[in-house]
């Protein structure tokens, strides 16, 4: 938790920018956006949504079942019905499935009702992270860091277009929050 002045006025001003809008977390699979988003939005005591569980919640049904049973499209036009119902609904910190900011609609969106923040990570840190798991529905193949080198290629580019950058990396949580904090504080 933010323990001196200086950090609590800057906590402040976020939550004050933030009462209108909704702070987006964008990036891949395995970035830290769940994770991160969820010490953010006790930080600045914002509620956190995680567009995926909103979707599985919405569906009645897992994403994997989800892309199993009716494929990838599908699955895309339910997650920017979800993600734009989220938006217009109390400002939150939410966190985006990896493939989410790649629809132009949900960008625009996004753009219009939020900040979006882009938790950047080395394809290493990813592997290692998505590793632990296996809910994966596009690593679910041969050779998974192939897959992951793609997704870099193909969506990073994108990613880039996000208001505010931020490196995912092996640091203590609290460290990247307090990055997106002070970035906020800056806009």
């Amino acid at each position: 938790m933010i323990h001196n002045n200086h950090a609590q006025n800057t906590a402040t001003f976020v939550k004050h920018l933030l009462s209108t809008q909704s702070l987006v977390l964008v990036g891949l699979m395995g970035a830290g956006k769940s994770a991160i988003g969820r010490r953010v939005g006790a930080e600045l005591t914002l509620p956190f949504l995680d567009a995926d569980n909103e979707i599985e919640a919405a569906a009645g049904q897992s994403i994997e079942d989800i892309f199993s049973q009716h494929g990838e499209p599908y699955f895309r036009d339910r997650e920017e019905k979800v993600i734009e119902r989220l938006l217009l609904d109390t400002p939150s910190i939410l966190a985006t499935g990896g493939g989410a900011f790649m629809s132009e609609k949900t960008r625009a969106n996004i753009k219009k009702h939020g900040i979006s923040i882009w938790l950047k990570a080395d394809i290493d840190i990813l592997m290692e992270r998505v590793g632990r798991r296996d809910h994966r529905p596009l690593l679910k193949a041969e050779d998974p860091h192939a897959i992951m080198q793609k997704l870099i290629d193909q969506r990073y580019p994108i990613y880039e277009k996000a208001d505010i950058t931020i490196q995912s990396r092996d640091v203590p949580h609290e460290v990247i929050v307090q990055e997106i904090i002070d970035a906020l504080a800056k806009q």
